[in-house]
């Protein structure tokens, strides 16, 4: 089985729908990537439902963190710096997107952390 992580910062304190775009183009762009480099594994999560869960961190030490673990393992992941349009300024770091990858290696990265 396949899931993909998407972790987000908790301090920024954005909206529920900037967490919910900011979390999409996580989602996405990290999805690109796994499709780019890893084709097979994207169709088997596609198939398979496309499992995600939405992770909370309290910083941007925290996430990149858990970041360059993911990187560490091989998972592919990708951050996701905002655009500065609404919220938030532009270049502010609010979440990244892992995966989708092997559901134990994802949890046993991002197990501890509790959902959004």
């Amino acid at each position: 089985m396949y899931k993909q992580a998407i972790l987000i910062r908790t301090d920024l304190e954005m909206g529920k729908g900037k967490i919910a775009a900011q979390s999409s183009h996580a989602s996405l762009t990290a999805y690109n990537l796994v499709r780019k480099r890893y084709p097979e594994i994207a169709e088997r999560w596609e198939n398979e439902g496309q499992k995600k869960i939405i992770l909370k961190v309290k910083n941007e030490a925290e996430l990149m963190e858990y970041f360059q673990r993911a990187k560490e393992a091989g998972i592919p992941c990708e951050l996701i710096r905002d655009m500065g349009l609404t919220q938030i300024p532009s270049g502010t770091v609010t979440c990244f997107g892992a995966g989708p990858w092997d559901e134990r290696e994802i949890d046993k990265i991002f197990g501890k952390l509790k959902l959004l």
